[in-house]
């Protein structure tokens, strides 16, 4: 299955909540992506721009947009991102259709 890298950063007011009431929120991501037909790979909370980051698999795109719609519209988060993610192969597959494809890119001109 395509993996794909969720991050999200919570509102204030869902981590004032997990500070007043500790909790562990890798049970409903992994219950949420599981009932999209997902699997929950690895899940961290983190440091910086964002507040956590899962590697997740899904069947397919649409399957991945639907659970990250589900869970952007809950209103529990600020932001929420979804990343398609490709393996080594994959990514040189794409290389390889650029080399092979012979199709030129014109930037824009002043």
């Amino acid at each position: 299955m395509p993996h794909y890298m969720l991050q999200w950063s919570f509102t204030p007011a869902q981590a004032k909540a997990m500070t007043e009431n500790p909790q562990d929120r890798e049970g409903p991501a992994r219950q949420v992506i599981e009932g999209f037909g997902g699997r929950l790979v690895c899940y961290f909370f983190m440091l910086g721009e964002r507040d956590g980051v899962a590697i997740v698999e899904f069947p397919d795109n649409e399957s991945a947009v639907a659970c990250s719609m589900r869970v952007g519209s809950s209103g529990a988060f600020a932001a929420f991102e979804t990343h398609a993610l490709l393996t080594s192969a994959e990514a040189q597959r794409a290389m390889q259709k650029v080399k092979s494809a012979g199709v030129a890119y014109r930037p824009p001109s002043g």
